[in-house]
This record gives structure tokens, C-alpha cells and sequence, in this order.
């Protein structure tokens, strides 16, 4: 893509509310711009990251045998009262009316929508079990939104909820979506802990977190330093330096960003909304619901937490905005540019490439090219003619000279 075309407005001053790293990286680097506190609109830069860690949870997700689907955000009052939660979800809960008088929400979740779907829809045990997900914004009225991305009124989130006919059922597929969160964390580069924790409004019998290690999560995670044991501290008090209660290791403690839970839900939604099937017996009993989320905008910050170098983006390579950025110093019209460009097109063939086609001044380039922060930049310069540019890695901050015949034979992977 050429740069004159890609609306990045990069920022030279730090906004006096970016109280982390990661909220100020996007905020200079043109990724992301505020609104209203908790609220954000996703500039190009930021909604080719949200886009490309969307493409790894659906291709997880649909590995497993997940459909994707879209509900409406907007949902009446009905459903949430035939749940007991419009009473019981409190004042987080966007809430407003019709020109009718009809009273909404907009959704924090969508357990209601989801069960009132499927009820109509399954009632025999030759039905289930059913896996459906979707990608969509949610809302939630935070008292204090904070920390950008991290806490906000408005955020992308993808929410899968599963149906069964037995809690066996309900066990595997548990235990396949966990799996699938493995990979999704693990194809983001991202260091985390799964937890036992609350199931708070949500409900159900258990759950579990995937938690980000890092100094500005709002949670504190106690885990062995020998074995997998992990809990939130909310459920399980260990001092550091105790013995692990599975006997091995000693107990750390550790900061940690919820991206992702998932909850055995049971029966919570399917006996008050009637979402019932007949059995191979012929017997009606509710449907068995999971449930599983994990904060699509929330990780764009969680990533950059755990993936910065000098205070500019050092993006994994499957979610980094561009796989290049291309730097040519002379302007259109001149030999190195046409050297530049012809380069663009070539490496293009095989990677996504940014090329910084604008009028500007080479310190102009060079402070944008650092706050954008992709992490592989080649510098068409003075020794273009001779065949030669520099290459920078930003991850390593090293540069060096190389000719351009080796530069088109490099993986940028």
C-alpha cells in the first residue's frame, strides 16, 4: 500500500490521559483515536491488527467445528428478564427505549439472544451438540474506563456458546475450546496463565481465565514456578514462597489482563427461557450450555504490552499491520525512487508491503516510520544507484547495508 493513501496520523506528543506503554504506542502511532472516555474508533493501522487476530480465533475456532453468526447488539428487555439478569446485571448494563416506550439493552453479552435462537430451533438430542460464535462489539457502562482498550464502554469481543445433550458432552467440548485458546494465545506470541476463577454475573458452575502476564493487569494471579497450578488470588490467598498445593513448586505471584474465559454454564439459561430437547428416551430436559469470550480489542494492547522495543511496536509477525515498510529519500521523479518503487512491487508479490510514496522530508519519514513501527524497514538512500539500501530490524535494532538482489531473496516471515 502506498503511505499517501493510508490514513495514519501520527502523533508527536503523548495525550496526557495514555497512562501505559502500550495506550501510548497506539495513540502516537496512529492506530487508534479516542472519542469519548471508553470509547475508540479503530484507525487503519489498528483495524489491520483487530482484523488479522479475528482471522486466528475463526480459524481456530472453525478448525474445532464452530459457525460463526452475528447477533443484534441491540436486545429487548424481555429476554433479559425471562434470564433474572435484567434486575441482577446492575448498572454496567446500557440500558434505553424505543420512541414506543419499548425498553433495551446493548449487549454486554449474549447468552439471552443465543439461548432464544437455538429453543426454537433444537429440540431433539439429534441436534446437539452445536457450537456458534460471533465477533461484535459489546457494551458496558464502566464507572472508571481506563487504560484505553483495556477498560472501555465500547469493545470487540468474540463470545462462542455451545449446547449439549450431556454434561459428558459439555466436558470435551470444554476441553476443545480450551484447546483452541491454547493456539489463538500461542499464535500471538503472548506468555499467560490459565487460571480457576469467579464466574461472576455470568454464571455457571466453573470457569477459567486466560490471563496475559503483565504489571498493569488489574488482577493478581498466584502460580506455581514448577507446574501449570495458577489461580486468581480472589479464590486462592498463597503468600509467595509457599508450597504449591499440587505438591510442586513454590507459589509466585504475577499481575495479569483477562483476554479470555470460558465457563461451564450448565443449565443457568436453558431451564428459566425453557430451551429444552427430548432426549433418545423421549424425556424433555434443558439444553447444557458453555460459554467462552475472549476481548478481541483488548489483546491489541495486551500484545503490545509483552511486544515493544524502546517504546515502538514490535508486532508478532501474524498480526503486524504491514510485513514491510519501504523508505525511499528522494522524491518522485528521481533514479532512487523508481528503485524503491520497482522494489515495492516485487516484494509485494509475496508480502504486505507499506511504501512511503509522500513528499517529505527524510526526518519526516524516519520519526512516522518509528512510531507506525514495522518491524522489517529498507532504506532506499544514497546507494541506491549502487545497488545497495539499508535494512533495519526493529525488533533487534540493528541495521545494516545490503544489496537489493539479497533483500528480494530474504524471508520477511
Amino acid at each position: 500500500m502506498k503511505q499517501s493513501l493510508l490514513f495514519a496520523p501520527t502523533l508527536r506528543e503523548v495525550p496526557k490521559d495514555a497512562e501505559v506503554l502500550s495506550h501510548k504506542i497506539l495513540l502516537k502511532g496512529g492506530y487508534i483515536k479516542q472519542i469519548a472516555a471508553g470509547i475508540y474508533t479503530y484507525l487503519p493501522l489498528g483495524y489491520r491488527v483487530i482484523k488479522k487476530i479475528e482471522n486466528i480465533i475463526r480459524e481456530e475456532l472453525d478448525r474445532i467445528g464452530c459457525s460463526e453468526l452475528l447477533m443484534p447488539a441491540l436486545n429487548p428487555k424481555d429476554l433479559w428478564v425471562e434470564s433474572g439478569r435484567w434486575d441482577e446485571y446492575g448498572k454496567e448494563m446500557m440500558r434505553l427505549k424505543d420512541r414506543h416506550e419499548r425498553e433495551f439493552c446493548l449487549g454486554p453479552t449474549h447468552e439471552e439472544v443465543i439461548t432464544s435462537i437455538v429453543r426454537e430451533h433444537v429440540t431433539s438430542y439429534k441436534k446437539l451438540p452445536l457450537a456458534l460464535y460471533q465477533i461484535q462489539t459489546k457494551y458496558r457502562d464502566e464507572f472508571r474506563p481506563r487504560f484505553g482498550l483495556m477498560r472501555g464502554r465500547e469493545f470487540i469481543m468474540k463470545d462462542l456458546y455451545t449446547f449439549h445433550a450431556t454434561e459428558e458432552d459439555l466436558d470435551e467440548w470444554y476441553l476443545k475450546v480450551r484447546g483452541a485458546y491454547i493456539r489463538i494465545l500461542d499464535r500471538l506470541d503472548l506468555k499467560y496463565r490459565i487460571v480457576s476463577a469467579d464466574s461472576g454475573n455470568i454464571g455457571g458452575k466453573s470457569s477459567e481465565e486466560f490471563m496475559v502476564l503483565c504489571d498493569i493487569g488489574e488482577d493478581t494471579i498466584v502460580f506455581s514456578d514448577e507446574s501449570d497450578f495458577a489461580s486468581n488470588i480472589e479464590l486462592c490467598n498463597l503468600p509467595e514462597g509457599t508450597p504449591s498445593p499440587d505438591g510442586k513448586g513454590k507459589i509466585k505471584h504475577a499481575k495479569g489482563i483477562e483476554a479470555g474465559h470460558i465457563f461451564k454454564l450448565g443449565t443457568r439459561y436453558s431451564i428459566p427461557m425453557k430451551a429444552m430437547f427430548l432426549d433418545k428416551d423421549q424425556q424433555q430436559k434443558p439444553i447444557i450450555m458453555g460459554c467462552y469470550g475472549i476481548g478481541v480489542s483488548r489483546l491489541l494492547m495486551a500484545i503490545l504490552e509483552q511486544h515493544y522495543n524502546n517504546e515502538i511496536a514490535n508486532w508478532p509477525k501474524e498480526v503486524t499491520p504491514f510485513d514491510i515498510h519501504i523508505l525511499p529519500l528522494s522524491n518522485e521523479g528521481t533514479e532512487g525512487y523508481d528503485i524503491a518503487l520497482d522494489l515495492y512491487k516485487k516484494l509485494s508479490e509475496k508480502y504486505e508491503v507499506l511504501f512511503d510514496n509522500r513528499s517529505e522530508r527524510p526526518g519526516v519519514k524516519f520519526n512516522d516510520a518509528d512510531l507506525i513501527g514495522i518491524n522489517h524497514r529498507i532504506v532506499v538512500g544514497r546507494k541506491a544507484s549502487e545497488g545497495i539500501v539499508e535494512y533495519k530490524n526493529l525488533s533487534s535494532n540493528e541495521t545494516v547495508e545490503i544489496d537489493i538482489k539479497q533483500i528480494l531473496n530474504m524471508d520477511f516471515e
